[in-house]
């Protein structure tokens, strides 16, 4: 089986380190690459979506498991798909949405595989709905650090561990997911603007109910009176009935546009307070301050930067970060804080969105917890950035509130435990079914996971 040794990063482009990287190409492949991991470990990798160090591993291997990428069984009448985890969210829609179904949850891209969706527990706007992407999965095939492919269905311990365990209880090999059925691939959007945060809160909390999919753009580069200001869009799978006459004919129709590639060499500095607030300023002001019914593809409501092969180039050679937390319901204060804290200290941040989770999920490590997500990118470059976010994690532990660990790149290990009470059985249950420390990332070094 042929490795290469390779420098890896996350999305983010921070913190690289060098490992080996595998491709199994067979289930017997990926047994014989962990059976030889050697002392380092491995830890299985996606499409390298994870914004910070979770599918990174200094000195070991790292499995590349988009070459097992099968569609095995579709089932029309009921709903799901079983395929192999190397499966990408955009290859499954390129299947199932002329079938009239769509995955149960997407995140931001498309370009994720089903073993990482499960591994980092992904969620997107129909959280408050439809929960994390782990409650649609049926049942999975986790290969374990002694060699052994075991069949993991929900309610179980090792299902918990699982999902949102980053990789860290064994290499996911399939997976049985339910699906979402839909008549088109056109999206009825209504869109509003929000004056500042209460605003943007009040609107959220009295109608999102009304709505399967939900997200709001916050300018965190607006102060004063106009702190936390948003675009909020809102909306649901098109009926066939909505669609004009001309778009009836192929309602399922799913051909995503792509735009030209980011450069490979972006100018350090091209993201800076001035260039960002004009792109916010910009961008507020010509979103329409009420519009409902609006037919959008379904690409640019959950996709838009799918367009832009690349985009994290944008911020540099010095990469950048995703801070991402969630403070629960009745903790509106602390995200008020936040919110005003990010706006003062100018962080140039054109990517900044405000979702409502719903119920949690099972999974140990899971992000979700009912209440407020704030998520935001930041060139890793600002001068002070990681005592500044040290503060915010603090302040979001202490009102029981946690960061995601899927994009997080720099969060210290002491306040793990706070964020994720079930921290301790993860560990426990690592320690028994891993006890040579077969799975391991930069992520859980780090953390000691």
């Amino acid at each position: 089986m042929p490795a290469e040794t390779v420098s890896v990063t996350g999305w983010g482009r921070t913190a690289p380190s060098t490992a080996r990287l595998i491709r199994p190409r067979t289930y017997e492949e990926a047994v014989t690459a962990v059976r030889d991991s050697g002392t380092r470990g491995s830890i299985p990798r996606g499409l390298g979506r994870a914004y910070g160090d979770a599918a990174q591993n200094a000195g070991g291997a790292v499995l590349d498991m988009t070459g097992l990428d099968r569609v095995h069984v579709i089932d029309v009448a009921g709903g799901s798909v079983l395929c192999d985890a190397g499966v990408s969210l955009h290859h499954l829609m390129e299947v199932l949405l002329p079938l009239g179904w769509f995955v149960p949850v997407t995140p931001g891209t498309r370009y994720v595989t089903v073993g990482g969706a499960i591994g980092a527990d992904i969620h997107g706007k129909n959280h408050h709905v439809s929960g994390s992407f782990s409650r649609h999965v049926v049942s999975l095939e986790l290969l374990t650090a002694d060699g052994t492919v075991r069949t993991v269905r929900p309610g179980t311990a090792l299902f918990d561990a699982t999902a949102g365990g980053m990789g860290l209880t064994g290499v996911i090999l399939t997976a049985t997911v339910r699906l979402q059925p839909v008549d088109t691939t056109l999206m009825c959007v209504d869109t509003e603007r929000a004056t500042d945060l209460d605003d943007l809160m009040a609107r959220l909390t009295a109608t999102d109910h009304r709505y399967r999919y939900s997200v709001a753009w916050i300018d965190l580069l607006a102060r004063g009176a106009a702190t936390g200001r948003a675009v909020l869009t809102r909306g649901d799978h098109a009926p066939l009935a909505a669609l004009p006459a001309r778009a009836r004919s192929a309602p399922l129709s799913f051909r995503p546009a792509r735009l030209p590639a980011a450069p490979a060499y972006v100018p350090e500095g091209l993201l800076t307070r001035r260039t960002v607030g004009l792109f916010n300023e910009l961008w507020y002001r010509r979103a329409p301050r009420a519009r409902t019914g609006e037919l959008q593809r379904l690409s640019a409501f959950f996709h838009p930067l799918d367009g832009v092969p690349h985009w994290n180039r944008v911020y540099g050679r010095g990469g950048f970060v995703q801070y991402q937390f969630v403070v629960g319901h009745g903790r509106e204060e602390t995200l008020r804080r936040i919110v005003g804290r990010i706006a003062r200290r100018r962080c140039p941040s054109f990517l900044a969105v405000l979702k409502r989770f719903g119920e949690a999920d099972p999974g140990w490590l899971s992000f979700p917890v009912p209440g407020w997500t704030l998520a935001l990118d930041i060139p890793a470059n600002l001068p002070g950035l990681g005592a500044f976010l040290d503060e915010l994690d603090a302040e979001v532990a202490a009102a029981g509130g946690r960061v995601y660990l899927a994009k997080d790149s720099r969060l210290r290990p002491d306040l793990l435990a706070a964020m994720y009470p079930r921290l301790e059985d993860f560990r426990a249950l690592r320690a028994e079914l891993d006890p040579r420390g077969v799975f391991v990332s930069d992520l859980a070094r780090r953390l000691t996971l």
